[in-house]
């Protein structure tokens, strides 16, 4: 079950309650706060999430913090336009997005977070961004 999956190991890297994420080129630096680790991580298979590969995972609004770069985030949004999509402008890397199905969280790129290598999680489970609840009403 998705909820039950939660992750304070990911290979040699721990997870730490207080853990950052970056871009590639390191203009944009977030501050997580992932008490329980990496809970519930996904992939989606929505038109976006499925061209970009990204495995996330997420945090309420207040759970993460721009340390380093907002200037050089850049927001992309399509279709209904709820969710918000950053990207660093300078490397081009998917950094986190606040959701659709739940605006009062941000997913987060998984494998942006420092010291952590995603192809270590397995097997992740795909959320049916294809069929949105919201795209149905």
């Amino acid at each position: 079950m998705l909820d039950e999956m939660r992750y304070t190991q990911i290979g040699q890297a721990s997870i730490h309650p207080i853990h950052r994420l970056s871009c590639h080129c390191g203009g944009v630096v977030i501050e997580l706060h992932l008490p329980n680790g990496v809970e519930n991580p996904r992939r989606c298979n929505c038109s976006i999430c499925r061209r970009r590969g990204a495995i996330c995972s997420s945090v309420p609004l207040a759970d993460l913090k721009i340390l380093q770069g907002q200037a050089l985030l850049t927001l992309y949004q399509f279709n209904t336009r709820t969710a918000k999509h950053y990207f660093c402008k300078v490397c081009g890397i998917y950094t986190h997005h606040q959701r659709r199905s739940d605006p009062g969280v941000y997913a987060y790129n998984v494998g942006c977070l420092e010291g952590v290598n995603p192809f270590e999680l397995g097997e992740v489970p795909i959320s049916d961004g294809v069929h949105h609840v919201s795209d149905r009403l």
